[in-house]
């Protein structure tokens, strides 16, 4: 892997090149977290990952544009103060509530987290995963939990 390019699809069959990342402005390790990510944020619009492939040495994310991305009132911008990772309740009518923020030393330590369908959210306990995503805006990534026995019908 030396390129991953974010592709947007427009519904009609149309891919235009986004967004891209290279070796080294990039590591390794935050290509695969990236990858792991459900829905991607970049200038104030959300996007969603609708495939994810592989053509050479390029990795290759397709998104579909879902709309602005909406902020909280408890959002903090992490950009140039490392990796972080944000625990946010995954419902809207808790306006997506924040329950904990952690630094990470390295991009393997958030794909440890990507990859659970359950985590221990620290000083909460465990907590299913209900989608991930990368913020470009604030520099952060996001993991939106709720309580293992919840039902999403609440």
């Amino acid at each position: 892997m030396k390129k991953l390019t974010y592709f947007i699809h427009d519904g009609k069959g149309n891919y235009e090149p986004f967004y891209e990342y290279s070796i080294p402005n990039v590591g390794m390790d935050e290509f695969y977290a990236r990858q792991l990510c459900t829905y991607f944020i970049i200038k104030g619009t959300q996007y969603e990952l609708v495939s994810n492939e592989m053509a050479g040495d390029e990795e290759i994310l397709v998104l579909e544009e879902r709309g602005k991305n909406n902020s909280v009132l408890d959002e903090k911008n992490y950009r140039g103060k490392g990796i972080h990772v944000e625990f946010r309740r995954h419902r809207e009518s808790e306006n997506y509530r924040l329950i904990k923020a952690i630094p990470c030393r390295t991009h393997l330590d958030v794909i440890r987290y990507l990859l659970k369908d359950i985590i221990d959210v620290p000083d909460s306990g465990q907590m299913a995963v209900t989608s991930t995503e990368v913020d470009e805006d604030r520099g952060v990534y996001v993991l939106y939990v709720k309580a293992i026995e919840e039902n999403d019908m609440e």
